[in-house]
């Protein structure tokens, strides 16, 4: 019996989502740049404006595979744990993939954390504007003052990047998997199973790409403060609290620039729902189909 393909095996998750995370990044990379600088405390054309959008694409195509496929590990192995899946006409609730994408975003943050930290700060001019020099200026602090001092800079924002990546997951996924359910039974209903058992097959990769689209642009507009306050504290010149950073920037800025960056967040992130879903299922389907 060929596999269930609305939960695939930990090799297929894992391939997949390296595969989907590398194409992203880098397809995307410059809407990400100048979303960073529209939201850095410096302002944008002092953080670069449109030149050298690609600063920082080193820490990017290092950090995406790894953890894409955190993820997706994560969150398929949850999922299949807690929800069954669909090959029986059942679909997994939201609720299963809301603590399923939580899950995953807590173990891509592991590898996606430093990263972004060390991405952000090149995009913005920091360190010379370039991934080696602001990690670099990360790792001097062990000799300077400790190893724990550097492990901390590593991971500073990781509290308000959780935060972040929580509630918008729990926004993306179930909408995207809700909308994939749809496409199934909709297929169902039209004899269209492709040769799986009772017509179980998942949807194809272009309609999974459109309803990731759709998830991710709902997701990202709503999540827009949080991502503000994250990029705010990476980029501080010195550790800062998150409580810190938002009374600031109500106290002297208003409202208004916690939606900074707001149109190209959802543009990229519509974008990249569209090409990191679609190839994520585009694989998922491809190996299904071999296995």
């Amino acid at each position: 019996m060929a596999p269930d393909p609305t939960n695939p095996p930990f090799q297929t998750a894992l391939l997949a989502g390296a595969l989907a995370g590398t194409t992203v990044d880098l397809s995307l990379f410059p809407l990400d740049t100048l979303k960073t600088r529209l939201q850095s405390s410096g302002g944008f054309f002092p953080s670069g404006g449109f030149s050298g959008i690609y600063r920082g694409v080193g820490s990017a195509v290092v950090g995406s595979a790894p953890g894409a496929a955190f993820f997706f590990c994560t969150y398929e192995a949850v999922k299949s744990l807690l929800g069954g899946g669909g090959a029986d006409g059942h679909e997994t609730g939201p609720g299963v993939h809301m603590l399923a994408g939580s899950l995953g975003e807590v173990a891509a943050c592991s590898v996606r954390v430093p990263t972004e930290v060390v991405k952000q700060r090149a995009q913005a001019g920091l360190h010379g504007g370039s991934s080696a020099s602001a990690l670099g200026a990360i790792l001097r602090l062990r000799r300077a003052e400790g190893a724990g001092v550097m492990w901390r800079e590593l991971y500073r924002g990781w509290g308000i990047t959780v935060f972040r990546e929580v509630p918008f997951t729990m926004i993306q996924f179930p909408i995207w998997e809700g909308l994939k359910a749809w496409g199934r039974q909709r297929r169902r209903r039209q004899g269209e199973g492709g040769g799986y058992k009772d017509g179980a097959r998942d949807v194809p990769a272009l309609e999974s790409a459109v309803y990731g689209s759709i998830a991710g642009a709902v997701a990202a507009g709503l999540t827009t403060p949080l991502d503000v306050l994250k990029t705010r504290v990476m980029l501080a010149e010195k550790r800062v609290s998150v409580a810190h950073v938002f009374g600031q920037m109500a106290r002297q800025e208003g409202i208004r620039p916690f939606f900074s960056g707001l149109a190209p967040r959802v543009t990229w992130i519509s974008i990249g729902g569209f090409i990191f879903l679609g190839s994520y299922q585009s694989v998922v389907n491809t190996m299904t189909t071999i296995l």
